[in-house]
């Protein structure tokens, strides 16, 4: 078994899954915390992980010409572990309705400290009108523990009407997933590139939320915008498609100043 990952002995609720993941040297920051797109990368592969032991990952899906498509995540984060360090990873399918749904998650020191929270919401795309369809018609039905871990109706997130910082970036091959579309994480890469070196050097990302609203696809180019929102600590972002202006994704970042266990 890989010490980058390692499974737990099976919780006392069946409907939970567990993993541990080691943070690597190369997943950490300047300060040698482990970066926020690490973590993100460490839910998704979970959520993998657990939608497998339930009959409903993307392999299961692909067979009947569907997918699973991620619409929006929060991740709450109360401090972050570092390189070496190890972060227990714990989830679950908290509610489904007709087209949407939700996964939560808790993270979990080497100490069984909670760091960290997390939800998303998922949906589930018709491969050749790439629309959502209902998720009776593709899922078989799998155990829901109805609990959250963050709550969050999803509302939609203010756009970035007034951006001050922008960067224009290509979308290259190692940005695509399975879908052949950019991996979910990679946005949260691009908007937080836009944040202000003197809030990067001085602060340190305890949310982020993002909304996914189209795909980006290799050979497009992207342009990242931020704006302070009204809060000097939040930050709004957009993606937009730097050849037709749709817009791909909105996210809100939320910072707050370095203390000593960050330093």
């Amino acid at each position: 078994m890989s010490d980058i990952a390692r499974e737990l002995p099976a919780p006392a609720d069946p409907f939970i899954f567990e993993k541990v993941y080691t943070v690597q040297s190369y997943e950490t920051d300047q300060r040698g915390f482990a970066r926020p797109v690490a973590l993100l990368n460490y839910l998704q592969a979970a959520a993998g992980e657990h939608a497998s032991l339930l009959k409903v990952a993307v392999a299961d899906l692909r067979a009947s010409g569907h997918t699973w498509v991620l619409s929006r995540i929060h991740l709450a984060m109360e401090r972050y572990p570092r390189g070496g360090h190890t972060v227990r990873l714990r989830t679950w399918p908290a509610s489904r309705d007709t087209l949407f749904t939700v996964r939560d998650f808790e993270l979990y020191d080497g100490k069984d400290a909670m760091i960290g929270r997390a939800t998303t919401s998922w949906a589930v795309l018709n491969l050749k009108s790439r629309r959502p369809v209902k998720l009776a018609n593709v899922l078989p039905m799998y155990p829901i523990h109805a609990e959250r871990a963050l709550d969050d109706p999803f509302s939609t997130l203010p756009l970035c009407e007034k951006p001050e910082y922008e960067l224009s970036l290509p979308v290259l091959r190692g940005d695509l997933d399975l879908n052949r579309h950019v991996n979910n994480t990679v946005y949260a890469g691009w908007a937080l590139e836009t944040i202000p070196e003197e809030v990067d050097g001085s602060c340190w990302l305890a949310g982020i939320e993002i909304s996914f609203r189209a795909e980006a696809l290799y050979g497009d180019t992207i342009v990242a915008r931020s704006e302070h929102a009204d809060d000097e600590r939040c930050f709004l972002h957009c993606i937009e498609s730097g050849s037709d202006g749709r817009e791909l994704a909105r996210l809100r970042t939320r910072w707050l100043p370095l203390s000593g266990t960050f330093s």
